[in-house]
Formats: structure tokens, C-alpha cells, sequence
């Protein structure tokens, strides 16, 4: 087990990693506009599908989600997030006018929304999508359907997100 010196390091690596990508995002997005998020947006679909390759397939959210995180933290990616069912949803998985799927989830520890706000760079932009895409990405190898991840709040402690996936 790597001791807890280890892990900070890595730690503050990847924040000062981040800290580079919100500063260059915050410089691309005003020449590229919306080409930034498209861009970004297809770069984390095919980071996620890469890293989720050998990953376990199953048709179960729940089990997806946490095979998520396993790749996540297998490849040293910071991401705390749970799956959230307000007080008055009687499920946690819920099923959408248009029959697709969809769970709420909640980023409690997000490397993006830190750096950016380091910056004071607004949250929803290119590398909010690049997370996105990774999510939709990743869940698509394993669960084998196509998916988005939808932001319904962005805060500074949290952010609260929708996840659909079509039947």
C-alpha cells in the first residue's frame, strides 16, 4: 500500500497538471468557441473508451458506475462521486419521458472544479465536457449503449449531474 506521502505527491502532480489544462482551456475557449467543447468533449469519450477497454461488461447501472470508479482510480484519476436520490424520488434509478435511464449523480471532489476556480474560471466549459465525455465513454464500453452526462448544478462543493442512458 502506498503510504500517504506518496499519495500526496501524486496528488499535487495531478493538480498542477490540471491547473495548466484550466488555464489553457480558459485560452482556447474564446478562439474555438463552441469547437472547444466539441473537441474536448470527443478527446474524454475517447480517453474513457480507452481506459475502460478491458473493463467488466454489464447491463446493471449501478454495477457500470462502480466499475467507473475502478478505472478511474486504476489510472490514477481523482473523481469522488456517488450516486444521489433526492429525499422525494421514491427510486434511485428513474426512467425519463422518452423511456431512456437515468441516475443522478453528485461530484463531490472534482480535480476540474478545483483548478478551475483556482483561476476564477467559470464551470460547464471545454474541460467540464472532456469529463463528460469520459463518463459517456467509459459507460459505453461497458454497458454497450450510448449515454450523456447532463449538469443540473454546478457548485463549489458539489456538482449535481444527469445520467441518461438510451434503451
Amino acid at each position: 500500500m502506498e503510504d500517504i506521502h506518496e499519495i500526496r505527491k501524486r496528488r499535487r502532480t495531478l493538480q498542477e497538471t490540471m491547473n495548466f489544462m484550466a488555464a489553457l482551456s480558459a485560452g482556447i475557449e474564446p478562439i474555438l468557441g463552441r469547437g472547444a467543447n466539441s473537441m474536448t468533449m470527443s478527446a474524454g469519450r475517447n480517453l474513457g473508451r480507452k481506459f475502460s477497454e478491458n473493463a467488466a461488461k454489464t447491463d446493471d447501472l449501478l454495477t457500470a458506475i462502480n466499475e467507473v470508479r475502478r478505472v478511474l482510480e486504476e489510472n490514477h484519476c481523482l473523481w469522488g462521486f456517488e450516486p444521489f436520490q433526492p429525499s422525494g424520488q421514491q427510486d434511485m434509478i428513474t426512467t425519463n419521458e422518452n423511456g431512456e435511464t437515468q441516475l443522478l449523480l453528485v461530484f463531490k471532489d472534482c480535480m476540474i472544479r478545483q483548478s478551475l476556480f483556482r483561476f476564477g474560471h467559470p464551470q460547464q466549459g471545454s474541460l467540464c465536457n472532456m469529463m463528460y465525455g469520459f463518463f459517456a465513454g467509459a459507460l459505453e464500453n461497458i454497458m454497450g449503449k450510448k449515454t450523456r452526462l447532463d449538469i443540473k448544478h454546478a457548485g463549489e462543493n458539489a456538482c449535481l449531474k444527469v445520467l441518461t442512458v438510451t434503451a
